[in-house]
């Protein structure tokens, strides 16, 4: 049984995408606030980007210990830093 697909407003998008932009905010963190799982990130990231911003992302994502949870070496905290709105 497949699971029902997230709908995703324009602002929630957005936010998605930049959430997967961010160096330290983690797959984990988007899945918590928009239940995406990484592959699903990367195909929602894959059909909003341009194909070279596309490329660029997963370059700098592939191998990136910051991008998951479980392979960080530091303390987490929150996922928003003090100064953002929302």
């Amino acid at each position: 049984m497949k699971k029902a697909k997230t709908q995703l407003n324009q602002e929630q998008l957005d936010r998605v995408i930049q959430m997967a932009w961010e160096d330290r905010t983690t797959f984990d963190a988007i899945r918590i606030q928009f239940g995406l799982q990484s592959g699903e990130v990367i195909k929602l990231m894959r059909a909003n980007l341009k194909p070279t911003s596309f490329r660029l992302w997963r370059k700098r994502t592939v191998g990136r210990n910051t991008k998951h949870l479980a392979k960080r070496n530091f303390v987490v905290g929150r996922f928003r830093c003090p100064s953002q709105r929302g």
